[in-house]
């Protein structure tokens, strides 16, 4: 009989829906070819074939990058917006800070008494 193994977690598994690419994959290639190749088109006849196919080149990897990265199972995106949200957005350090209760009421007691103080000072002025 023979033996297939199954993988235990099945949201690693990724649909592939035409040539073994999945559709993500699939979109990427076409927008860099919808990018790309009319790039090198209307190039190639100004700067010269060479230059344009390298620039063609450069104009594709992008959306090549998009495709194909993925780390710990976030997608290129994911992992650029999480780089950008803990180095530029949020702050690097944070500090933790304690509510003291006693000195709040301590402050709130200070205040209280100096107001009890004017008022006795103006009441036996008044007198």
């Amino acid at each position: 009989m023979p033996y297939v193994s199954v993988p235990k977690d099945l949201t690693k598994v990724k649909v592939r829906v035409l040539f073994g690419l999945t559709k993500r994959q699939l979109i990427c290639f076409a927008l860099a070819a919808v990018v790309g190749v009319p790039s090198y088109l209307f190039t190639r006849s100004v700067i010269g074939n060479t230059t344009a196919v390298l620039l063609m080149i450069a104009i594709m990897l992008p959306f090549f990058f998009l495709a194909l990265y993925e780390r710990d199972g976030l997608s290129a995106e994911k992992v650029m917006r999480n780089f950008i949200r803990t180095r530029f957005l949020w702050p690097g350090k944070r500090v933790y800070r304690t509510e003291n209760l006693y000195k709040y009421l301590e402050k709130e007691a200070k205040v209280i008494a100096i107001q009890d103080k004017t008022a006795a000072a103006t009441s036996a002025t008044k007198h």
